[in-house]
């Protein structure tokens, strides 16, 4: 039996729920790298990742996939390449309340689309209440107006369905795209 081994990255902005997502969906203790958060002013969460984070899951058998998390400060944007190398895919992760989520998610595709081109979006925290009451529908219309075809949930990152139900997208777009399983 050989064990089949792809990689599958979470990328973002601070606060996302990469670390989150990969802890919801790992069958292994997630390896993070997580700091006191020195950038408050941009998040208010105590710690931030600022290496890798790692987790991994079987979704058949002979099929592990590692979960890579990247740093979600752009300080930390140097790594993102190398995190990325040999991924079959990324997914995005944008915090709905974060300043400027579309152009957030506009940097995060336009940087990610030179890695991979399978990538699948998950847009965060759309359950908090905010006073500016944006739609989710900007995210739909935005990737229709750009012709961008990538799979998108609103999902809680700490609720593992919800992430799986993302994953599952991702590689059922890869699979449709190439056939990653032979």
């Amino acid at each position: 039996m050989i064990l089949q081994r792809f990689k599958i990255v979470f990328a973002g902005g601070m606060g996302a729920g990469k670390t989150e997502a990969i802890r919801s969906l790992s069958e292994i203790p997630v390896l993070q790298t997580e700091a006191f958060n020195t950038d408050v002013q941009r998040h208010s969460k105590l710690e931030t990742t600022v290496g890798i984070d790692y987790g991994e899951i079987t979704l058949e058998e002979n099929l592990t996939i590692g979960l890579y998390g990247t740093p979600g400060q752009s300080r930390f944007d140097f790594v993102w390449s190398a995190i990325t190398k040999g991924a079959i895919g990324a997914v995005i992760l944008i915090d709905h309340h974060s300043d400027g989520p579309i152009e957030e998610l506009e940097n995060y595709l336009e940087t990610f689309q030179n890695f991979t081109d399978n990538i699948a979006i998950g847009i965060t925290h759309t359950d908090l209440h905010s006073e500016s009451g944006k739609s989710t529908n900007i995210y739909k219309e935005w990737l229709l107006e750009n012709e961008l075809f990538s799979p998108l949930f609103f999902i809680d990152a700490r609720n593992k369905d919800d992430v799986l139900l993302l994953l599952e997208a991702l590689i059922t777009s890869i699979e449709t795209n190439s056939n990653i399983t032979n």
